[in-house]
């Protein structure tokens, strides 16, 4: 037994070894990356999670407002913030509750099913959550939405499974975050300026509206009755065309059903052979690229060369072995995973709560603060929802900027726990100090650089912070026949993290504002965990080694 493990050791050193030099005979750049058209559709799945979480930020905290029934009351900002709180974790909840099952589903009946499924309950769920009246409705469709983006888990799988070399890992899990944030941006800008069109667009859907055929008074009859409809349907619409591209191009990447016929991507080919020849007027002359004889050979764990000399590429016992072997459920879970598990948590545990936070205290009306103190003082900055969608989506974009120049190359410099633990340097000192804001409300010249300096601190730590923990989590799994469940487990814990992260922030902004201490939420509950996920960040590196970071520098941290 002990002869067969070192075996397995030495071969997997060798392996290792052999990566690290080919990492650093060839150069690896976004051109050199493989299969880019397949990670591109997958990308473009992934916006169903940004549209459907992110889009309703700006004007969260006034869907809420126009719900209550008295929303002029004293204590109406206090309940606003527990409800909107409960708006955002509901989300994540049903991510939590269905990732593991969307997990072991990808593993057993394939990858692409599952995220056909994922995408059409999403539309459903987008378009009713935008003619919903009522909290218990509204916290209906959101619990469903999230339940169909349980498959992020499923698309980050994927991604490992599309471009099986490591050397290539750092970029493309940076490419699905890349569209990720385009679409948070797009969600975040139009969410903003399409709510309540009646009074943010009056030139379209106002009294004298172009859209208000019906002559009303009020305006668009329909967009009076609900108001917040428009951002749900722009969802639905972009939802709805993901999801027909990803069933007639999208191939799917579990080995054990990746050969198997697909009757979208049959129509999908007769469509773009229609396109090329007839349209394009481009020759329809077949040739095979070089990266699908890589991915044959890499498939099949044969060297190009051999594959090539050979003229065929049949597995050899062992990789059929390897195939049809997975560890029983419990064997999954060894101690390096258990702690990266951790630390893939704590990240959205604070992240998503300023994701929440932020924009409903950009929303809050402002306070005078006559006599604060250090800790003592209240209020936002009572910025109006296009303002706040359209100032969020501007600094989306620098996240998007920062992701494809920025962090490969602090990943080349520091490794991936390197990336993490500046990161997470950064988020303790953004929460300390976001809450002064409020003190600034009435200085336009000093308001709006500080919130951008704040704002762009935060964009800069999640950028380094997310990729790197995706890539420690994909590490982490034990076999690549159970990735699919690791990352469903990954999902799993996220979720959870983003359910509670919310709405314990909802709760404590809400008795912050009772006590009149804005700051409560932002120095008691995420510049503390903020703090933990940096101590974490630490923990780690006892059970990778100085071997292992060398390993991950080598082979994940080169460009």
């Amino acid at each position: 037994m002990r002869a067969r493990r070192s075996d397995e050791e030495g071969e997997g050193l060798l392996e290792v070894k052999e990566l690290i030099e080919n990492t650093q005979e060839e150069k690896i750049t976004w051109k050199n990356l493989p299969h880019k058209k397949q990670l591109l559709l997958l990308a473009l799945c992934r916006l169903s999670s940004p549209l459907s979480n992110a889009c309703l930020l700006p004007y969260l905290y006034y869907l809420v407002r126009s719900i209550l029934s008295d929303p002029n009351h004293p204590s109406a900002p206090q309940q606003i913030s527990r409800m909107t709180g409960l708006l955002a974790a509901a989300f994540p909840l049903g991510q939590m509750m269905t990732s593991m099952l969307w997990g072991r589903l990808s593993d057993t009946y394939g990858r692409k099913p599952t995220i056909l499924l994922g995408l059409t309950i999403s539309v459903i769920a987008n378009l009713s959550f935008g003619f919903s009246r009522t909290i218990g409705m509204l916290l209906f469709w959101r619990v469903l939405a999230g339940m169909a983006n349980g498959t992020l888990g499923v698309m980050r799988t994927m991604t490992a499974e599309i471009v099986k070399e490591k050397k290539h890992h750092s970029r493309a899990f940076l490419a699905p975050p890349v569209i990720f944030n385009s679409g948070r941006v797009a969600a975040l800008a139009i969410g903003g300026c399409l709510a309540d069109p009646v009074d943010n667009l009056p030139a379209l859907f106002g009294p004298g509206g172009l859209f208000n055929f019906s002559r009303n008074p009020r305006g668009v009859a329909w967009a009076v009755k609900y108001p917040y409809a428009m951002p749900a349907i722009f969802n639905g619409v972009v939802l709805g065309t993901c999801l027909i591209l990803a069933a007639l191009w999208l191939k799917e990447s579990l080995e054990t059903r990746e050969k198997e016929w697909d009757l979208g991507i049959v129509i999908g080919k007769s469509i773009s052979g229609f396109v090329r020849k007839k349209i394009l007027r481009k020759s329809t002359q077949k040739y095979t690229p070089l990266q699908d004889e890589e991915a044959d050979a890499f498939h099949n764990d044969v060297r190009i060369g051999e594959a090539s000399s050979s003229g065929s590429t049949t597995p050899t016992s062992t990789q059929t072995q390897y195939k049809a072997h997975r560890p029983p459920f419990r064997e999954i879970w060894s101690t390096h995973l258990l702690m990266t598990l951790v630390a893939f948590a704590l990240q959205p545990l604070h992240n998503s709560t300023f994701l929440h936070i932020f924009p409903v205290f950009l929303s809050m009306p402002s306070s005078p603060n006559e006599h604060p103190t250090v800790f003592r003082f209240t209020g936002g900055l009572g910025l109006a929802s296009p303002t706040v969608g359209l100032y969020l989506a501007t600094f989306g974009i620098c996240g998007i900027l920062l992701q494809l120049y920025i962090y490969p190359r602090v990943h080349k410099r520091v490794g991936t726990l390197g990336a993490l633990r500046v990161a997470n340097f950064i988020f303790p000192l953004v929460y300390l100090f976001a809450p002064y804001l409020s003190l600034l409300s009435a200085h336009k010249k000093a308001k709006w650089p500080a919130m951008a300096g704040l704002l762009f601190s935060q964009i800069m730590g999640r950028t380094m912070a997310i990729p790197s923990t995706v890539i420690l989590l994909t590490e982490a799994a034990p076999r690549k026949s159970v990735l699919g469940t690791v990352h469903g487990a990954g999902n799993t814990v996220s979720a959870l993290a983003s359910a509670g992260g919310p709405l314990i922030g909802g709760l404590l902004l809400a008795r912050g504002i009772d006590a009149g201490a804005v700051g409560v939420v932002w120095w008691a509950w995420l510049c503390l965990i903020a703090l933990v996920a940096l101590g974490w960040s630490f923990v780690l590196r006892s059970d990778h080694g100085e071997e292992g970071k060398d390993v991950e520098m080598g082979v994940v941290g080169g460009e």
